[in-house]
């Protein structure tokens, strides 16, 4: 089993930024790719950005330009840095992997931008 623990979300004025983690219980050279998903009020849960263990990386067009998704695997930890953010980047943001077949999901962090 993998736990993936979230940290870094909270309020921020628009323009602003905020850089969340993403820490895994399981060494991250026996994970491939790791996801950050976003989910707002009324919304389905949505792909943000992936990253795979050859650290290649892949956006949603929202976002593309204005967040960065990167990994430490020697501290086992994804992060998502969100610069320029606009209040329809609020969000619950989770982060996601599949490991032995089956979906990982962390408890979520919540990110708010007040315009």
């Amino acid at each position: 089993q993998v736990q993936l623990v979230e940290s870094g979300g909270g309020l921020v004025q628009a323009g602003g930024s905020l850089r969340l983690s993403c820490t895994a219980s399981r060494s991250f050279f026996t994970i491939n790719t790791m996801d950050w998903y976003r989910q707002a009020p009324g919304h389905q849960r949505e792909l943000v950005a992936s990253i795979t263990s050859g650290r290649r990386t892949n956006y949603a067009d929202s976002v593309t330009g204005r967040f960065t998704v990167s990994r430490d695997n020697v501290k086992n930890t994804m992060y998502l840095q969100m610069d320029s953010l606009k209040p329809e980047d609020t969000a619950v943001y989770y982060c996601h992997t599949v490991w032995n077949r089956s979906d990982y999901w962390g408890q979520g962090t919540q990110v708010t931008v007040s315009s």
